[in-house]
């Protein structure tokens, strides 16, 4: 285990009051959940997160100003929200009508991940593409749907600008099937030159674990924790 893994596994910093919110309303939603799971690396982790359970318009909504209020207190400027398909789609929207509602009226746009050869035909719905474009997801993984999704945006003239997520799970990255040294989210503000804002962190997660121990999380505190000096990046 490097040095700089094991000093970022509990942060010092005073815990984040909207990511702490954010890890609880996800934890009783079911979309943050605890067990084994195997992630696209091949990892079994401790922990998953699945936007999916945001599953009725109360969540949707509460969900949609946890995004709005990172995004709004981050400082990134923007023209339009992209949500890229498929999950994508339901939060960029959620996250525009929580938006005009906060005063901040902008554009929403998606992909079709087929092409549609009737009506209005193409691949693109909503608001044409221009300018600084917001890209709208719920976990970055790989960076691939980030590349995806730049690619469709500059295609359309417009540039992609920033990324907003629900979760940065700070782990390392694989290439080639081989782990690296950077986080997906690393890359895409590194090489990919992104702003990228998340409402919460694995170390928020941990933050949360390490606050809620006596109510029959110390098992799953131990193996998150073991998780993140054996996967974790050093933070930004």
């Amino acid at each position: 285990m490097s040095d700089d893994v094991a000093s970022t596994t509990i942060p010092p910093a005073p815990p984040d009051p909207l990511a702490q919110d954010f890890v609880g309303f996800a934890l009783g939603c079911g979309a943050l959940r605890f067990g084994e799971f195997k992630t696209k690396a091949g990892r079994i982790s401790p922990y998953f997160f699945n936007a999916g359970q945001f599953d009725d318009g109360a969540k949707l909504g509460r969900l949609a100003q946890f995004y709005a209020q990172r995004l709004l207190a981050s400082g990134i400027e923007f023209d339009l929200v992209f949500g890229p398909a498929y999950k994508g789609i339901p939060l960029g929207a959620a996250l525009a009508v929580e938006l005009a509602r906060l005063g901040r009226n902008v554009g929403f746009a998606y992909n079709r991940k087929e092409a549609k050869d009737h009506g209005e035909g193409g691949t693109l719905v909503g608001a044409p593409l221009k300018g600084r474009v917001l890209i709208v997801d719920d976990v970055m993984s790989a960076g691939t749907a980030v590349r995806e999704s730049i690619a469709i945006i500059e295609a359309a003239g417009a540039t992609a600008h920033a990324v907003v997520i629900a979760l940065d799970r700070q782990e390392k990255a694989t290439e080639n099937g081989l782990d690296v040294t950077h986080s997906a989210v690393q890359y895409v503000r590194e090489q990919l030159g992104l702003q990228v804002c998340a409402i919460a962190k694995l170390s928020d997660l941990m933050q949360y674990l390490n606050q809620h121990s006596a109510a029959g999380m110390v098992a799953d505190q131990q193996r998150v924790l073991a998780y993140r000096q054996r996967y974790g990046v050093a933070e930004n």
